[in-house]
Parts: structure tokens; sequence; C-alpha cells
């Protein structure tokens, strides 16, 4: 029987006395969690923002887990010093690591432990801090606030502000929630709009004490401070663009010397209202619906079907990285399609019976009707097409990913939560229409869809990493930006000796997020909310 989650658990870590490797500064941590739950590899959760010349970092970016009761999920926690912009960790200082069980970290709520080298000796005098709360409540509030006459703090310039959020803990002390971007050189700033969980601002309670401080950034890590102020979600809950409240931003030090002293600056809160944000499982538990579609390259780059060095080419015992990638992602995705029927399309072949090259050619021939009876439909469909076509070119991505965004663009005119599209394209090689590709999926990220592509071989997939846009917006020619991720790039051959499991997590780890972030930019609840009801 499959393990129930018993709740969702958020944790908050925070660091003291870091190893300082940087010559010049001081370290730029950051840290990384992975999990572990029962005999799977390790795999990674996610990571906290980076933060500049500082040992003591308060990291605000929270880890939000599943807690299953019955099993031993194993966390571990690393910390590295961050000095370049790629994602692989191994070109960055280890600043050591702590392992732990969820449940050790649930029943303390709070551990603090030394941190450890990969030797098992102390990281010098570094600690980590782990803080878990239950997530009972998911209301989020939204933000909008800008400041004035702010207090110049910078020799030769004015000040580059940011806000800090801070709740009350039960210890009494002042736990960081939230941190704003910073907006350089300006004494009137206005910050992006901002979302943070209520739970994380008051733990539901509208009478608890918030406090709001406002620094100028500094790259050296001394960040000066300008002022705060305090109040409470009773006073802004209500408040709109047409009543916005403004407080002033208080340095008790400044007051203190001198008596003309007014404030350092105005803070104003334009617009502050709290919304419901639905998770992924409110969506699914709802009724949308996730329709899974297939895209499978048949491009001569791949070598002829008949040959064993071929990656089409099927072994002895029923099995190629095609077919491996197919039941991979498809297993968990068709458990969300209520009817288990699956569009499967191939590319980059000459068909039957006039042997002209298609981009979009049903597996199984029938323009009609071009759905397979569930995952195994599908790779019924591809054994028998494979001898039928013959291997061509070029490599043209955008005829199937347009494909598909018209039956997206159907399901975005209902203007409801009740259809969402996941393509999943198996390629082995570098991309013909690149060009053509990023409009593509600049156009198909305003609908609702995602893209999972897994390369297969040994080709050079650089093209693929620049279409995942984990490292900023993917951008069109015409330098229009996505207005979300919904590319996901995996090479197959990175999970070669791993468990099955880790390609499928790997795959599918940001469906949920992109799912959501669609019904959250167009304001869509699920098709059957219980809450509306009320």
């Amino acid at each position: 029987m499959a393990a129930q989650c018993v709740t969702k658990v958020e944790l908050s870590v925070s660091c003291d006395n870091l190893l300082d490797r940087d010559v010049r500064s001081k370290s730029d941590p950051l840290c990384v969690l992975h999990m572990n739950s029962g005999n799977q590899s390790w795999f990674e959760v996610g990571r906290t923002e980076r933060i500049s010349n500082n040992l003591n970092p308060k990291f605000s970016r929270k880890f939000l887990i599943d807690y299953y009761f019955e099993i031993v999920q194993k966390l571990k926690f690393g910390v590295y010093d961050i000095d370049n912009k790629t994602l692989d960790l191994g070109d960055d200082d280890f600043l050591g690591a702590f392992e732990c069980t969820l449940g050790q970290i649930v029943s303390s709520r709070k551990l603090t432990r030394p941190l450890l080298m990969q030797n098992g000796k102390p990281a010098g005098k570094g600690t980590i801090t782990i803080y878990a709360e239950e997530v009972k409540d998911n209301r989020v509030v939204d933000f909008e606030i800008e400041a004035r006459k702010l207090d110049k703090k910078d020799f030769f310039g004015k000040s580059d502000p940011y806000l800090e959020f801070h709740k009350q803990g039960d210890d009494g002390r002042w736990q960081m929630i939230h941190r704003t971007e910073v907006i350089k050189n300006n004494l009137n700033p206005v910050w992006k709009p901002f979302r943070i969980p209520l739970r994380s601002l008051c733990n539901g309670d509208f009478d608890k004490t918030i406090r709001v401080e406002c620094y100028d950034h500094d790259n050296d890590g001394s960040h000066d401070f300008i002022g705060s102020f305090e109040t409470n979600m009773s006073k802004l809950k209500d408040v709109s663009r047409l009543s916005p409240v403004e407080f002033d931003c208080i340095n008790e030090k400044k007051k203190q010397k001198k008596k003309s002293y007014r404030n350092s600056g105005v803070i104003s809160v334009k617009f502050c209202q709290i919304v419901r944000e639905y998770t992924f499982l409110d969506y699914i538990m709802g009724g949308c619906q996730m329709n899974f579609v297939v895209g499978i390259d048949f491009t001569g780059s791949n070598g002829d079907p008949r040959s064993p060095d071929s990656l089409h080419y099927i072994s002895p015992n029923g099995v190629n990285e095609y077919l491996t990638a197919i039941w991979s992602v498809g297993m968990v995705v068709q458990d969300y399609d209520s009817d288990k029927l699956f569009p499967a399309f191939g590319f980059g072949a000459q068909i039957p019976p006039s042997f002209q090259v298609s981009h979009e050619f049903p597996l199984n021939f029938n323009p009609s009707n071009p759905f397979c009876n569930g995952i195994q439909g599908i790779v019924d469909a591809y054994r028998a097409c494979l001898p039928q076509v013959k291997l061509y070119g070029p490599t043209n991505f955008s005829p199937i990913i347009e494909h598909v965004s018209r039956f997206a663009a159907d399901a975005a005119q209902q203007k409801t939560a009740s259809q969402y599209y996941v393509l999943l394209i198996i390629t082995d090689g570098v991309i013909t229409d690149l060009d053509k590709t990023r409009q593509s999926i600049v156009n198909a990220a305003k609908l609702p869809m995602s893209i999972i592509i897994i390369g297969v071989g040994a080709a050079d997939f650089s093209a693929m990493e620049f279409l995942d846009g984990d490292d900023g917006p993917l951008r069109a020619i015409s330098g229009e930006m996505a207005v979300r991720d919904i590319v996901q790039f995996v090479p197959f051959s990175s999970f070669a000796k791993a468990p099955k499991e880790a390609l499928t997590q790997a795959v599918l780890a940001e469906i949920p997020q992109q799912v959501v972030s669609y019904f959250t930019m167009y304001k869509l609840k699920p098709p059957n909310d219980p809450e509306a009801a009320k």
C-alpha cells in the first residue's frame, strides 16, 4: 500500500561561524538539501538563496517537505561557498554538512548541530540550525510596498534599500521570514509585488506583531540599518491602493541623539490582500486532468534500428533508452489522466505511403485518432512504427510543440483549471530549428502546458540546457521573454546507473510547480473547490 502523506513541514535554516573560504571577503554561503527515503538514492530537494559575505547566514528561502510518519526520511544539509553562476556544486568550496532524519527535526522542532567535513571532522566551529513548522494554512499575503525620503547611507551614492520581515518566535526572538530585492541607488524605492505565506508571517494570528526593517545593501555584507516599524495583519489586511497605510521608518539610535528627528523615511504599504494559494494536489484532487503527449525523434543520427549500435535498436530483453524514458515518465503521469488515452507522435522521418518527411506524424499513422491506450499502447505503437519509417531529418521541435499548443490553447479558452498538458520529447541530438523552437516555447509558456525533454545517446545537449529556464527566463529571438519556466531537460546518461525512480523524480520534479504557476497566473481555482462552496 502506498504511503500516505501526513502533513507538510516547512524547514528554515540558519548557520553560525562558517569557515571563511574567500581571500578578500567572507564566504558567500548557500544551503542545499538532499533527501533519501527508504532504499532510494539521494536526490536534491532544493536550495536556499546565496547570501553574500556572511559567516552567520539566516536563509529566507524555506524547504517544504511532505512528512511521512511511517518512512525514515533521511536528510542531508550541505553548505557551500558559491563563487560562480553554475549549478554544479563541484566548483564551489564545501563549508560542511549535517545528516539527520526528518523525524529528528520534527520531534525537536528546532535542532542545532555542528557541521562536519567529508572526512567526518568538524568544519571549524560551524553549526547549522534547522527549525521545523507544520504547514496547516495555505493562505498567502500579497504585498505592494514603496518608500520615500529614505536616509542616504552611501558616501558616493544614495542608498540601496531592501526590506526584511520578521516575526517573533515562542522564545521571544525575532525570526526573519522574508527579504525583498535590493533597489539600487534610490531613496524612493518601489519594490516588486511579493507574496508571503500567512503562516510564516504571523502563524494565522492577526494580532501578532510583525517587524519590518529597512537596510542599505553593501557588497561587503556590512549592510547599514536605515530604520524599522512594527505592525500586524489586523492593520494591514484591508489595505488597498485607494487607501494605503504609511509608517515612519524609525532608527532608534538617531532618534535618541537628535531631538528634531522625525524619521529615516516613510514606508507606504500600497496593497495588502490575503488570498488562498492552491497547491498542486488542490488542483488534481479538484478535478484537473493531466494530458500526457509523447514526441519521439526518428532522425537519421539515431542509426539504423536494425543495428545494435542504434539508439532505436530494441535489445533482446525488449528495451532501449527511448522505451525506458517512456515507461519512467508515463507510469507516473498516467495516474492523473482518467481516460488513459495518450496521443503519441514521431518527427524527423520519411513516412509511408509517399515517404515525405514529417515532423508530427502519429505513431499509429491515424491522424484523426492519434491516441494510444495507456503507456503500453504507446510502446506497442512505437514498436510497430519503427520498421515502417525511414529515419531522416532534420531535428525540428517546433511543429510538435505547436501541435500540442493548439490543444492547450483550446483548454485555455475555457478559463477553468480543468486541463493541463505535459509534452514529453525524447531526442538524440542537436535541434535544427532552435530559433523557431524558442519562439514556440515562449508562446507555450502562456498556455496550460509543460515540456519535458529527455536526451538519449551521447550528443552535445548544450542547446537543451539553454531551453531549460533554470538559469533565467528563456527569450525568443525577437527578445520576448517566457512568462514562466515550462521546460525541464534531463540527459538520460546521467541516470544510466541510477535506480529507475531517480530519472522519474528528476524529470517530473518541476511539473507540480509549473501547473500551479500557470493556474495562479490566471487566477484560476480548482474546478471542484470545496472552499469556494462554503
